[in-house]
This record gives C-alpha cells, sequence and structure tokens, in this order.
C-alpha cells in the first residue's frame, strides 16, 4: 500500500516560477488525496512526468499546466500565484 500523501512542508521561492508551480501541484494533489499516478491519469500525464513537475525538475508548457489545472479543478494562474507567507508582525 502506497504512503499517505504529504502536503508541502516549506513554502516556495515566490521568484521561482518551477518552484511556486510544484508547491500548488503537489499541494492540491494532496487536497484532492491523489497519489501522483492518479493525477497523472486525470491529466493524461505521464506519472513520471508529475513528478519531476512536483520537483522542480521541468519547464513546464502552458499545454500541460492547463491540464493539470483543469484536473485539479483550479484556475491556471493559481498555480503560479506565490502562496503567501504568514507575518509574526
Amino acid at each position: 500500500m502506497s504512503a499517505k500523501p504529504q502536503a508541502p512542508t516549506q513554502l516556495p521561492d515566490p521568484d521561482n516560477l518551477r518552484d511556486v508551480l510544484a508547491y500548488w501541484v503537489r499541494l492540491k494533489r494532496v487536497e484532492k488525496g491523489w497519489s501522483q499516478e492518479r493525477l497523472a491519469m486525470e491529466s493524461d500525464l505521464d506519472r513520471t512526468y508529475v513528478s519531476a513537475v512536483e520537483r522542480s525538475r521541468w519547464n513546464v508548457s502552458l499545454s500541460n499546466m492547463e491540464r493539470l489545472a483543469q484536473a485539479l479543478d483550479v484556475d491556471v494562474w493559481r498555480l503560479l500565484r506565490p502562496p503567501c507567507r504568514q507575518s509574526n508582525e
């Protein structure tokens, strides 16, 4: 049996869009309780490609961002918006 999907533990560098995309794809996938294999199936992409996206290893095309966003049920632009950092002030 596979391990339970884990949400990202760190916020991405807001200036690195590959890291931001990886953060959101993984977070949204985990929120749905999906494995990388399930996301790959839902987005018609290869599982190893989804894994590489979540590890910031690929420059992702707009077409593939659209596929991922549609599968995750989010607007594409949300996958590129840096998450808000919580301040202690």
